[in-house]
């Protein structure tokens, strides 16, 4: 390839001449070129569809200017004809060449291209230009796809870095600017200065992909050894050259005597690459506050990235599909790593060291273990998925985080398991004998079944191609003076190996492993002398449970766990029952600032029974007020839909009005359900409740049906949301004595290609029967009397002042507030939304409703919103109504509608969506 690099206009001129060899025993009739950097063109390709489900709106809403495309102007053969290209099944990022020629096995044929590529901005990816004149080339150039089982891969770019590019070789002259710096991956033969650029040469052999940095400073440093070069950017000036070079000296040593010598000469590592894989957790505090010293944070940036360059490097794999192999290598030699060079670190490095913090059980974790907690925050909420599920198929969490540790879990499992470095002796020959070839998982499990004396089928069929969970207990132990009779529980019935430690005085005098314990299975060992018996003792195996692990043969009360009260939060420490008390504030007019303190025993991972308890002290009046629930989670483990079930009971008292108590006690059984392809974000539920209510009783109110109720509620919802579009539906249904209802919600949601959005909901509610005169049940036009409790209102009972212009999204959702507010016997209204610039909407409600003793009554009002944060912070501004002119009223003020969100587990959810 010539390239010519306008930095100004980033654009990329490219001239290539590509000879492709049939190594296959197929004619070819046709090429799969991947294009990966035309996925940016479109508001329709797979990346932009990735983005919308991960609810990053910015790819949507991009300028031209900032999105990437190819331009291809010509493609000729060998004989200087035309060669005819399509993109492939609508798919943007791929181009198929429809050969003149079919390509004969064992032959060659040369190919030339001149194409004009527009490099995106880099805010999307971390490649591409970004605003300090710094380009990073990545996916951007036309190279043939991966030829396998008779066919090319054909795969679009969806940000996950696994262009299933074949191993080529390459000569590229690239012209830049003369006061611009070039760092690569490949090796720079030499450079040539002209007038006003330069033209630097660069070649390789049997390489996936090409990665150029362009920077008017350079940033990158050259570290050289006998092994290998690497052209380093990595962003840290508070570590000296003489330590980086240590660094990269140590790093690349420890690699090649565990995974063999490299194939390739040379490894870019860039800034880029390491923050779009970063450590995560207390690592991405800002620099003043590092838990690590600056070498140590610079050396584990570096090892985590050298690995996982080095690996793309030298393994030709399918990275969508046995990705797991190479997360699993980098973070089993990750892991060896530690263990040898920093075998006493703590996962919080030098917070480890304050006193203050010495009862946390995350502070005094080994660096290793933070591993198997990050894969547990998923298994325990039911959102794991098993490693050889398609890399597209993951949940962000999943394909950033717990698949990757999992991965490293399981091989370091299975290294434990065969011992005598099998495992290590395997990958470096898997590695070396497939270097110069395309590889898969298949060839991976015979180089180990070949290696192995063991019997190793459970970690292919259960460990990596299942979420099977591996939890076992122990049940009765029978003890002598010699010998110990064992019983082993197997609570999900995974038959893998499980190792049992005995120890003395908490050293460890005997270790074995055990193996077809498919159910309860009763063992019998030799006594010697120790006092305790633990499961997986070294967290070997990546067990879902570590609180039933281990059996103390001293006494009868000896395994009761004693109690320990933490501050604020915690990991789960298998030794203790844990209790947590956390200072909590709540707000609403009539009690003020509730101040509290929340007694729970909610850990960082999911438990299958939590409770919560906090009572609160009202400033406004004096008086004790609180809240409380405990559920029990059974997670569905089984293929299907129906993945979890909670039992839930829950209960408050606050006031409701001034001087006046509500107290509610609420037993709910909810049925969750989720698409078998986590990616899609549709979720359904089936919700069944018994919502009782105690109210004091107000002397302005005659109706007791108001004061005591008890109400039945079945609700049914399904949700689909993404970043540009939104569909749910809700079905509710209502039974007490005194009424009956129901009312269906649907709600649309849709962001165009010309970044207009249209939002509408229908909402229609109709009473079965009703025998109180009151209104409190009554279908609300602006604002639900929410007699269920279910929204979180500052002044509940106000109809006057600036706590009655709360908005929430429910019922007839009318901003104005009309003649007529409620209805007692049916309700249909229609919301709509527009928006006319950013977070400008205007809106519009029309609908009908009927009152006993009146005829159907048609409203409608009008306004702008700003949309500031949605369902966070929004205001509406009304403008024209069934009551008229809204701006003519010299009390405008009071029309005006906002909507607050004050809890901090909504607002936390706003950011962690995307990763769930």
């Amino acid at each position: 390839m010539t390239v010519r690099i306008n930095t100004e206009a980033k654009t990329l001129m490219v001239n290539q001449v590509l000879t492709f060899n049939n190594t296959s025993n197929d004619t070819l009739k046709h090429v799969i070129l991947n294009d990966w950097n035309n996925a940016f063109s479109s508001k329709t390709s797979a990346l932009a569809k990735k983005y919308s489900d991960e609810f990053v709106r910015a790819f949507h809403l991009a300028s031209e200017k900032e999105r990437g495309f190819t331009v291809i102007k010509t493609v000729v053969d060998a004989n200087y004809q035309s060669v005819n290209w399509i993109r492939p099944n609508e798919k943007v990022d791929l181009v198929k060449l429809e050969l003149n020629q079919p390509i004969l096995p064992c032959s060659k044929q040369t190919f030339t291209l001149v194409y004009e590529v527009k490099i995106p901005d880099a805010k999307f990816t971390r490649y591409g230009y970004d605003t300090n004149g710094k380009i990073i080339l990545k996916n951007w150039y036309l190279n043939p796809s991966r030829y396998e089982h008779k066919q090319f891969v054909q795969i679009s770019n969806e940000n996950l870095d696994d262009i299933p590019n074949a191993f080529s070789d390459f000569e590229i002259e690239v012209e830049l600017p003369i006061n611009h710096n070039l760092a690569s991956n490949l090796s720079e033969i030499n450079t040539v200065e002209l007038e006003n650029t330069k033209k630097t040469l660069l070649n390789a052999k049997n390489k996936s992909e090409v990665i150029i940095t362009i920077q008017p400073n350079n940033s990158y440093q050259t570290y050289k050894n006998e092994i290998i070069e690497v052209s380093c950017g990595l962003e840290d000036k508070r570590v000296s050259d003489i330590d980086k070079a240590i660094i990269f000296d140590k790093v690349s040593r420890f690699t090649a005597s565990k995974l063999g010598l490299p194939l390739t000469s040379k490894i870019l590592i860039s800034q880029e690459d390491y923050a779009r894989q970063p450590f995560y957790g207390l690592n991405q505090l800002p620099s003043f506050l590092s838990p690590f010293s600056d070498n140590l944070m610079f050396e584990l940036k570096f090892l985590k990235t050298y690995l996982n360059n080095y690996l793309k490097e030298n393994l030709n794999l399918n990275q969508r599909r046995d990705y797991w192999i190479y997360d699993g290598i980098q973070m089993f030699i990750m892991m060896q790593y530690a263990d040898e060079y920093f075998p006493e670190l703590k996962m919080t490095g030098n917070v480890a060291n304050l006193k203050i913090l010495k009862s946390y059980h995350f502070i005094n974790l080994d660096f290793n273990q933070q591993y198997s907690y990050l894969y547990m925050l998923m298994a325990r909420k039911n959102l794991d998925q098993p490693l050889n599920e398609p890399k597209n198929r993951l949940i962000k969490f999943n394909e950033q985080i717990a698949s990757k540790y999992r991965a490293g879990l399981s091989i370091k499992y299975l290294d434990s398991y065969l011992g005598n470095n099998i495992v290590h002796n395997t990958i470096k020959e898997y590695i070396q004998e497939n270097q110069y070839l395309g590889t898969n998982s298949r060839q991976f499990e015979t180089v180990l079944i070949k290696n192995s004396p063991k019997d190793i089928d459970w970690f292919f069929r259960t460990v990596i191609e299942t979420r099977d969970l591996i939890d076992y207990k122990f049940g009765k132990v029978t003890k002598t003076e010699d010998s110990l009779s064992v019983n082993i529980i197997n609570k999900t019935n995974t038959n893998v190996p499980i190792s049992l430690y005995q120890l003395k005085d908490d050293q460890v005098i005997n270790k074995i492993w055990l193996t077809n314990i498919k159910t309860d299975s009763t063992i019998v060992i030799p006594r010697m002398g120790a006092d305790k018996l633990t499961l997986n003792y070294n967290n070997e195996v990546p067990e879902y449970n570590l609180r039933n692990n281990w059996k103390s043969l001293k006494g009868f009360f000896f395994n009761n766990r004693p109690f320990k009260f933490i501050f604020f939060k915690d990991l789960e420490e298998p030794y203790y029952n844990q209790i947590f008390f956390v200072p909590e504030v709540e707000f609403n007019i009539y009690d003020g600032i509730a101040l509290g303190m929340r007694i729970n025993n909610k850990s960082i991972l999911n438990k299958p029974f939590s409770f919560s308890v906090t009572p609160m002290y009202s400033s406004n009046t004096g008086t004790l007020v609180g809240k409380f629930s405990a559920f029990v989670d059974d997670n569905i483990r089984e293929k299907g839909k129906l993945y979890n079930i909670r039992y839930l009971v829950t209960g408050s008292r606050f006031h409701y009005t001034k001087d006046a108590f509500y107290t509610y006690f609420i037993p709910v059984v909810q049925f969750k359900f989720r698409d078998e392809n986590l990616r899609t974000n549709k979720n359904e539920f089936i919700q069944l409740r018994q919502v009782y209510v105690n109210r004091d009783k107000l002397e302005s109110v005659t109706d007791s049906n108001t004061e005591n109720y008890n109400i039945f509620n079945f609700k049914y919802g399904n949700y689909q949301s993404e970043g540009t579009k939104h569909f749910s539906i809700l079905n509710d249904l209502q039974i007490s004595n005194s009424f009956g209802k129901v009312a269906t919600e649907v709600h649309y949601r849709k962001l165009f290609n010309n970044n207009r959005q249209i939002s509408l909901r229908l909402y229609a509610g109709a009473f079965m029967f009703k025998s109180t005169n009151s209104e409190f049940f009554s279908f609300g036009l602006d604002r639900p009397n929410d007699y269920m409790f279910d929204y979180n209102l500052l002044g509940r009972s106000e109809t006057t002042g600036i706590y009655s212009q709360q908005y929430v999204y429910a019922e007839g959702g009318f901003k104005s507030k009309l003649d007529t507010r409620f209805a007692n016997q049916w309700m249909t209204t229609i919301n709509g939304t527009f928006n006319i610039w950013n977070w400008i909407q205007i809106y519009g409600d029309a609908g009908m409703f009927k009152n006993q003793y009146t005829s159907a009554k048609f409203v409608y009002d009008s306004g702008l919103h700003l949309n500031l944060v949605p369902d966070y912070f929004e205001l509406f501004l009304p403008v024209y109504s069934s009551n008229g002119f809204a701006l003519d009223d010299v009390n405008y003020g009071q029309q005006i509608r906002f909507v607050v969100t004050l809890s901090p587990k909504t607002l936390v959810s706003l950011f962690t969506r995307k990763w769930f």
